[in-house]
């Protein structure tokens, strides 16, 4: 997420509203929890009582269904939000999150995130327009879930995993990310993302050398749109 906007509005005790320091500190109704990999921060079916930040590290989403099969819906980073549903009248958690890395995760209670929403314009500034994105983000994933095939899919995932578009680079994308929670995302097996990854190396898309890196030749799949549906 891009640096936060600084107040110049003055609060009583003579200091101005600081996003940053909101969300890098603990306060009324505002805790900090140093989570290990692999750490639940809340389960689905649990009550939604709280909004979360990601202060640093990595975080999946995942949803399981009555028969028991399940999905990965988001992989998140540092500087977004988590259960921020609960603001709109969510009262259960939809979906798992799990850190895949060591994660500091801060805490909001949803009145604290309520209150402040409400009275700090800077804050608002920076909620509402990611909320916004992260709308259009899912309506995205479902259209391309209901009209790509899988090998667009994996290559679309690979590109917001390597945040394609910042510099023109290759980015890495972080090793704890394996192919079995690729699948999970893309809604295939393991072995048609092992397939369609060796695929990506041979024509160059993707390389190796220093942990996954993805290059910006790869949105040739996710454009193409010939390739025949493959599940």
């Amino acid at each position: 997420m891009s640096s936060l906007p600084n107040s110049t509005k003055k609060k009583k005790g003579g200091f101005p509203f600081d996003p940053q320091v909101f969300l890098a500190t603990v306060g009324a109704a505002r805790t900090i929890t140093q989570c290990p990999k692999d750490h639940k921060i809340f389960s689905q079916g649990d009550p939604a009582e709280s909004v979360f930040y990601i202060q640093q590290g990595r975080v999946k989403l995942k949803v399981k269904s009555k028969q028991g099969k399940e999905a990965v819906i988001a992989i998140l980073g540092g500087g977004e939000f988590l259960g921020e549903a609960c603001l709109i009248g969510q009262t259960v958690c939809l979906a798992t999150a799990m850190t895949i890395v060591p994660s500091s995760i801060l805490r909001i209670d949803k009145k604290e995130m309520q209150r402040v929403l409400h009275e700090e314009r800077t804050f608002s500034d920076l909620f509402v327009p990611y909320a916004l994105s992260r709308y259009i983000r899912t309506q995205e994933d479902l259209v391309d879930q209901l009209f790509n095939s899988s090998e667009q899919r994996l290559a679309r995932t690979l590109l917001l995993l390597a945040h394609y578009g910042k510099d023109g680079s290759p980015e890495p994308v972080v090793p704890e990310i394996n192919q079995e929670t690729l699948a999970g995302m893309v809604g295939t097996t393991r072995s048609r993302v092992s397939f369609f990854m060796t695929k990506f190396k041979k024509l160059g898309f993707i390389d190796y050398k220093h942990g996954l890196r993805v290059h910006s030749s790869l949105l040739q799949v996710v454009l193409h749109d010939k390739h025949p549906h493959s599940e």
